[in-house]
């Protein structure tokens, strides 16, 4: 008979996790959360540049493109932080 937790227990062994791969490289909470910020930034920069440059709607775009970017890094800070914990 197969228990159900030995069965979790080689599903958990045998699954790629990238969050895992990610804080076994050295990717720290920190550095997620620091190119979100950055990411903040360059939306509000580049919105402004192509503005000067470009149509009103083109800078709009871009700007909200990479501000998109913002919540992906704070959500990937948030799971090596879930990661690190256990």
């Amino acid at each position: 008979m197969v228990n159900k937790d030995d069965v979790r227990e080689a599903a958990q062994r045998t699954a790629w996790n990238p969050v895992a791969k990610l804080a076994d490289m050295g990717v720290r909470p920190g550095h997620a959360y620091t190119a979100a910020f950055i990411s903040i930034g360059l939306s509000v920069a580049s919105w402004t540049l192509s503005r000067k440059s470009s149509s009103r709607p083109q800078a709009d775009r871009w700007g909200l493109f990479i501000g998109q970017w913002a919540p992906t890094f704070l959500a990937l800070g948030i799971a090596l932080e879930k990661e690190k914990r256990s």
